[in-house]
């Protein structure tokens, strides 16, 4: 107890420390201009209505920052009632340069690109960003975390809302309109004042330049995207609408089993107050989301998926609680999928937004019965609250998850976690957690110890210069949020990282070097002996045309309590081990029609040795056709035991758009570790903004039948599905 005591302390000390921070200077607020007149959404922004309103100053940030824009660029934001409007006269010099690579929705190709980003709520933390290309493609994606963690991490690029895009190529370049409901966005009144977080950005892919408003430094990562960088800007005696929306939204002989069935579903959307949304679902399905992408495991631990289906998207950044790397207390994807079956799913209702100054989100769930995977009717219910406290940029919050069995089993996870801004680009993150469940309730249950999680990180949140962190996580045996993801229990974890970004002030080609030093130690709590240790220097270059050149060192050891298993019945005895490998990687210029990334690592693995390459092309071949694919092996051999094998993972991709309505996305799979080939082919007709007829055609292929007596089955499954997505609104 003296340890948790003396945590107690310390934290209190610096949380005292931080409320003693001044924020930054304060930002100017800027009044965004309402229209005087009607607009045409045509991608032409010729209405006198658009020219009554100043462009917005914008500044290069890529690839030199304040290097002057080298095209005319004139961005203009407006609003009325209902929407808020976005318009970009985007000149070109060279017309034929500008890149429209695709119409295919949500996928970007390496286009010329316009976007807006909005921090609705203005908290520093949070936004959406919407952006399209010269062919009118939209894209939207939700950003978190103040876009620390970049694409996969902080910006979700799943998240989908209702919005409008128009664009034209012109002899002059291109133009586009972007119309967002105020409805889309959510925000908080204060009076007749709304006060939202704005930036703005085009982005040239042929040179890779991006000019940005505001002024915003290249300090960070993302730093264009980041909310706290945003400019603060007010709209006055908007009242969004609270529309409701309605949408429809898988002993000698095998029998083969067919069976066709017709399911009715729906979900409905009512915005109860300009800034709190309400969600209730029946019979959801998600038999349109993409499959997941093949991969080979070579480690010991679970892999880990993002979540893909919409539902769980909306302001999914309230939600999170992640305790390092991919381990989070709360995982939608354990809602209705079981090692990736699909479970039937009853419906549930969602309620997500702010209430004063609390960020709010709450969900349950519930799940029927399925004999075949063995699991029974579930209830999966969460809630979570957080709040700025001290200054813009640090928040604290609570989170409560619970899963029910209908057979008696449950589990219920609760924790405390804050991210305060120290002084400058400092942080500190603080979290806690514990579980409970059936197996696991005693007296002593609510005090920290086998059941609990806690993590204490400092970090220096920037990528020019030297910036750092460092983490301390310790879990106990018991703990266990049955609704969230963990890799290891019973462990105490130290790691951090050191790098230096250096932005070199000449004309040559090179725009970044960042090296680095980062390691990772985990020691079982029960001897303090090592389970894991990692240590790795890296090299990376980044060029002005976007291209990104690698190069890592690593040594690993690890100590195997028992065997671990690996393809092709190989296996790596229990014991200790102490291996090293190089990695070189390319990162290829986005505005190439044709471009690849590939990635080489050689070294020892575990008592042998492994080789792995890994390559991802890609080729608009026009507008209407790209295809795409993965290739990997990996080539693993053990001299010592005569053991071998070789893993083959191979993606191939085709997405063909008729225009920006009809589409085919094919996604075709091969992973020989597996045994397993898939095809997933999703149609897709989009009729208008919510309104989407889908076929789906699914296949599961047996590539080894002779493993097992009788032979399988060429094909494993197989699923056609036809489903229609009509949204009402009144």
């Amino acid at each position: 107890m003296t340890r948790f005591l003396s945590t107690t302390v310390l934290v209190a000390g610096l949380l005292a420390t931080v409320g003693g921070v001044t924020p930054g200077a304060a930002q100017s607020t800027m009044s965004l201009p309402r229209l005087d007149g009607p607009i045409t959404l045509d991608g032409r922004s010729t209405e006198p209505a658009w020219q009554a309103i100043d462009p917005l100053p914008l500044t290069m940030y890529q690839p030199t920052h304040e290097g002057g824009v080298r095209e005319r660029t004139e961005i203009r934001v407006a609003y009325d009632d209902e929407y808020l409007y976005v318009a970009g006269r985007l000149y070109d010099s060279n017309p034929q340069g500008v890149r429209a690579n695709s119409l295919y929705r949500d996928r970007y190709s390496g286009d010329d690109t316009f976007a807006i980003i909005i921090d609705p709520f203005n908290d520093n933390e949070n936004a959406l960003w919407f952006f399209t290309t010269p062919t009118g493609v939209r894209f939207d994606m939700a950003v978190s975390n103040d876009a620390e963690g970049g694409f996969g991490g902080a910006v979700n690029s799943d998240w989908d809302t209702f919005w409008t895009a128009e664009a034209a190529l012109t002899e002059e370049g291109w133009v586009a309109e972007l119309r967002i409901p105020l409805s889309s966005l959510g925000f908080q009144a204060e009076g007749d004042r709304v006060t939202m977080g704005l930036s703005t950005y085009r982005y040239i892919a042929r040179r890779n330049e991006r000019y940005v408003f505001p002024n915003i430094p290249p300090n960070w990562g993302l730093g264009f995207a980041k909310p706290s960088q945003a400019q603060d800007v007010v709209l006055k005696n908007v009242d969004a609408e609270r529309p409701v929306y309605g949408l429809n939204d898988d002993e000698s002989a095998y029998r083969q089993v067919r069976e066709r069935t017709m399911d009715i579903g729906g979900d409905v959307r009512y915005n109860v107050t300009n800034n709190l949304t309400l969600d209730v679902t029946a019979n959801t399905d998600f038999a349109q989301v993409e499959a997941d992408p093949q991969r080979v495991n070579l480690t010991r631990f679970s892999l880990f998926f993002p979540e893909k289906r919409r539902f769980f998207q909306e302001r999914a950044s309230t939600f999170s609680f992640n305790t390092g790397g991919n381990d989070r207390l709360f995982n939608s994807r354990r809602i209705g999928l079981v090692e990736g079956e699909q479970v039937p799913i009853w419906g549930g209702a969602r309620l997500v937004g702010r209430v004063g100054e609390w960020d709010v989100g709450v969900l349950n769930m519930q799940t029927a019965e399925d004999a075949e995977l063995g699991v029974p009717a579930e209830n999966f219910g969460v809630a979570r609250v957080r709040r700025r406290v001290f200054n813009p940029t640090s928040y604290a919050g609570g989170i409560v998850t619970s899963r029910v069995g209908m057979d008696g089993s449950y589990n219920v996870a609760y924790g405390l976690d804050g991210v305060f801004r120290v002084t400058g680009d400092e942080y500190l993150t603080v979290k806690g957690a514990q579980t409970v469940d059936r197996e696991n309730v005693r007296a002593d249950a609510f005090r920290p110890g086998d059941a609990s999680l806690g993590l204490v990180r400092w970090e220096r949140r920037r990528t020019r210069n030297l910036h750092y962190q460092g983490t301390v996580t310790r879990a106990g045996a018991d703990y266990q949020p049955d609704l969230g993801f963990i890799t290891r229990r019973d462990f105490t974890e130290v790691d951090g990282r050191v790098a230096y970004g250096w932005f070199p002030s000449g004309a040559g080609a090179l725009r970044k070097l960042t090296p680095d030093v980062e390691g990772t130690a985990a020691f079982r709590n029960t001897d303090g002996t090592v389970e894991s240790a990692r240590l790795e220097h890296a090299w990376r270059a980044e060029f002005d045309d976007g291209r990104a050149l690698y190069a890592r060192g690593r040594v690993r050891t690890e100590d195997l309590r028992e065997q671990l298993s690996l393809p092709e019945e190989t296996g790596v005895p229990a014991g200790r081990y102490t291996f090293s490998a190089v990695d070189l990687g390319h990162g290829p210029s986005e505005g190439q029609l044709l471009r690849t990334d590939a990635r080489v690592t050689l070294g020892t693995f575990y008592d042998g040795w492994r080789a792995q390459l890994e390559v991802r092309p890609t080729w608009n071949v026009s507008r209407h056709l790209e295809l795409g694919g993965t290739y990997q092996v990996n080539r693993v051999r053990f001299p010592p035991r005569n053991e071998a094998f070789t893993a083959h993972v191979t993606r191939a991709r085709v997405r063909v758009a008729l225009n920006k309505k009809v589409s085919t996305n094919a996604f075709v799979q091969y992973n020989s570790a597996a045994n397993l080939g898939t095809a997933d082919i999703r149609f897709r007709y989009n009729v208008e903004e919510g309104h989407d007829l889908w076929i789906v055609y699914n296949e599961r292929l047996n590539l080894n039948r002779e493993r097992t007596r009788p032979a399988l089955p060429w094909t494993d499954a197989r699923s056609v599905l036809v489903k229609y997505n009509y949204t009402l609104q009144w």
